[in-house]
């Protein structure tokens, strides 16, 4: 889909008449049941196999309108499944925000009162500062120090080819190629408004053995964005032997995939005034052609293209000061 991006500045479900919103195509899993959980942690469950193994979680619901996860993990634990090896802990995260969707204003329940993804920094999660996202994000943070290996399923704003979102460090660009799926890789260091919980801690560490893998599974609510997020799953889980092969041969999409390619990303544009606009059609994964070609103004600022054959990754629909509004990349493989 490709349409030029206008400016919102109250935080309303849409970003000027030419974009409608997007279909909402999925069932919204009620999550009640999970509440209690089975580690003193409300919705968050926790399997210990026999044979020793890694250290896996699942995680859905980093955001409360990426509802693809919750239908993978909710799709695992309705069908009991059990890891051969290892611990695997599923997390339905911020479940606040979830429980708060509207279809009038489908965007607005990313988050209660801030972004939980901006907020794994030391100085954050120890700070006095007091949201309820924060709270959610403390409550949580024993979950992902006692994880070897997290795989973050997120979803797009806007329709866009599944993207894996591996870091900056090695590590998270093999771990991304051994899975096997999406076709495209991004390679960066996150946002300036905060870090993610992929580059939290030994996440992003390249002396830590443990990684993070965030994957974007699609567009929020098109239907094709929770088989991504079972797909990722199953061949996360079966990586680490975590998977039966009976579970694998009933459920495994075994199809030919087409290989992997990695976007190194280059420059963030961070949005610094009320007067933010691109200035060409806008969607994922385009790649502008020239070098200088003008992108957008911020107030008095022009950014353009810094090389030719440019990638646009994920540009925002909904414009605010001090996030991302698009990331700039280029094909390095």
């Amino acid at each position: 889909m490709t349409a030029a991006l206008g400016p919102v500045r109250d935080g309303s479900a849409t970003h000027g008449s030419s974009r409608p919103l997007p279909p909402i195509e999925v069932e919204f899993p009620e999550l009640e049941h999970f509440r209690d959980g089975n580690t003193g942690i409300p919705y968050v469950w926790r399997f210990v196999a026999e044979r020793p193994g890694p250290r896996v979680t699942i995680q859905a619901l980093t955001h409360g309108n990426e509802v693809c996860g919750a239908i993978a993990n909710e799709w695992l634990l309705r069908e009991a499944f059990r890891p051969a090896s290892g611990t695997l802990t599923l997390t339905f995260a911020n479940v606040d925000a979830y429980h708060s969707f509207n279809r009038a204003d489908p965007f607005a329940s990313r988050c209660i009162d801030e972004d939980f993804n901006r907020l794994w920094s030391a100085d954050v999660l120890d700070g006095p500062r007091q949201t309820r996202d924060l709270a959610r994000a403390r409550e949580l943070r024993p979950v992902y120090d006692a994880t070897d290996y997290l795989l973050d399923l997120h979803s797009m704003t806007d329709p866009c080819p599944p993207l894996a979102l591996a870091g900056r460090q090695r590590k998270g660009v093999e771990l991304a190629r051994a899975i096997g799926i999406p076709q495209h890789i991004v390679i960066d260091a996150g946002h300036a408004a905060g870090k993610r919980l992929r580059d939290y801690a030994g996440f992003d560490d390249p002396g830590d053995e443990r990684i993070a893998l965030l994957i974007e599974c699609g567009q929020h609510w098109e239907r094709a964005a929770p088989h991504v997020a079972k797909q990722a799953s199953l061949r996360f889980l079966d990586h680490f032997g975590m998977a039966g092969a009976d579970f694998l041969d009933a459920h495994l999409d075994r199809a030919p995939r087409p290989p992997q390619r990695a976007i190194e990303v280059t420059d963030v544009i961070t949005i610094q005034s009320e007067q933010f606009d691109f200035t060409l059609p806008i969607e994922g994964l385009r790649v502008v052609p020239k070098a200088g070609t003008r992108l957008a103004v911020d107030g008095e600022r022009e950014i353009t293209t810094p090389y030719d054959d440019c990638v646009l990754i994920m540009p925002t629909r909904r414009p605010k000061i001090d996030e991302t509004a698009v990331r700039l990349g280029r094909f390095v493989d």
